[in-house]
């Protein structure tokens, strides 16, 4: 089954910095399966703002046997995370989307002892934390190394936590705070989370032949960096793992991308689409993605940040061809067995079906 909204209450709202807030969510028993969640994936949140169905993916930064939470840090001409910060107060039921995407953990079953390091910026600390809870809390005998990039010391989210985490496991967790705007006793903890500092910390504090699996959240192009600084080392791409806040090319993180493909703009289309095994037969305009072609039909089809980025709105193509705009989420795998972002895609041919329900 595709995934689904619930109305979830309120229970909490904690201001962690002047310009986030963290968000807790009352599961009823009988949603607690349905919410059930891999440290590291994401809740997508639905709200009217002043009239729009506006929707947006925010990582899950609770541990498990805690209340499922959520952080919304507020950004300029953020719609959803200035509403986030200002209008939710507790008490109030959202429509939560059941958990989704696949920037997690990977199992331990062994229990082996491993290494594990994280590169943050911002609100990229959100899945992290959760992760670095899970492995505190599931492998005793594992380490995490964070490295946390922010501008001062009062804009670090979880500060708090992280310094209560670090307390109560002594030496399994490292904390790193570089700071770029705020000047620090270590100069290696001044400035941006690039490419030479993250080349430094592999180098002076954490051995790259020592890590096991790398996590690397936030802006594109401090990921982009990140990776490129660990591949250098000779980290298995396999162990490298990403989840991406905005896009590395700088563009809109909520607009579909120009088709690469003129097929895909300048044809009608008709497209079949399968939700929650119900078959709906929609007619496409020229350069219309499928997700807005649903929208346009009052289809509820998953979707989220509708740039390419959350994989909410994956589907696979059982027949015809589309063309994919762009792909910041999809895995090598699922392109190659004909899995696309539904929000990026145009249909190529004159029919399209897709089916939303396959796994």
């Amino acid at each position: 089954m595709s995934p689904r909204f619930h109305s979830l209450k309120v229970i909490d709202v904690k201001r962690e910095t002047p310009d986030a807030v963290s968000i807790a969510f009352e599961l009823p028993e009988n949603l607690k399966e349905d919410y059930s969640y891999i440290p590291g994936q994401y809740l997508t949140l639905k709200a009217d703002i002043n009239g729009e169905d506006v929707r947006r993916s925010y990582s899950i930064c609770s541990g498990k046997g805690e209340d499922i939470r959520v952080a919304v840090k507020k950004i300029d001409d953020g719609i959803f995370s200035q509403y986030a910060n200002d209008d939710i107060t507790v008490g109030m039921n959202m429509d939560i989307m059941t958990p989704m995407g696949r920037f997690y953990l990977p199992e331990n079953g062994t229990g082996e002892a491993r290494t594990y390091v994280g590169f943050a910026a911002g609100s990229g600390i959100t899945p992290i934390m959760s992760i670095i809870k899970e492995v505190m809390q599931r492998e005793p005998e594992s380490q995490f190394f964070l490295f946390y990039g922010n501008r001062t010391s009062q804009t670090i989210i979880f500060k708090e936590q992280l310094d209560d985490l670090k307390d109560q496991y002594l030496g399994r967790l490292s904390v790193y705070h570089i700071l770029s705007r705020e000047e620090q006793e270590l100069s290696l903890l001044n400035g941006r989370l690039d490419e030479e500092k993250v080349e430094a910390f592999l180098t002076s504090i954490l051995p790259a032949g020592d890590i096991d699996h790398a996590f690397l959240c936030g802006p594109g192009e401090m990921i982009e960096e990140a990776r490129i600084a660990l591949e250098k080392t000779g980290l298995d791409k396999e162990c490298i793992h990403n989840e991406l806040f905005t896009p590395a090319d700088g563009s809109a993180s909520h607009e579909a991308h120009e088709a690469k493909d003129a097929k895909a703009v300048d044809h009608k289309a008709k497209v079949d689409m399968i939700v929650d095994g119900a078959r709906y037969s929609l007619d496409l305009e020229p350069g219309e993605t499928i997700i807005d072609a649903a929208l346009k039909a009052d289809i509820e089809a998953p979707f989220s940040c509708k740039g390419g980025m959350c994989c909410t709105c994956r589907a696979k193509v059982l027949e015809g061809e589309v063309d994919m705009a762009i792909n910041y989420s999809l895995e090598p795998w699922e392109v190659e067995a004909n899995f696309v972002l539904t929000c990026q895609s145009r249909p190529k041919t004159d029919k399209v079906v897709v089916d939303f329900d396959v796994m």
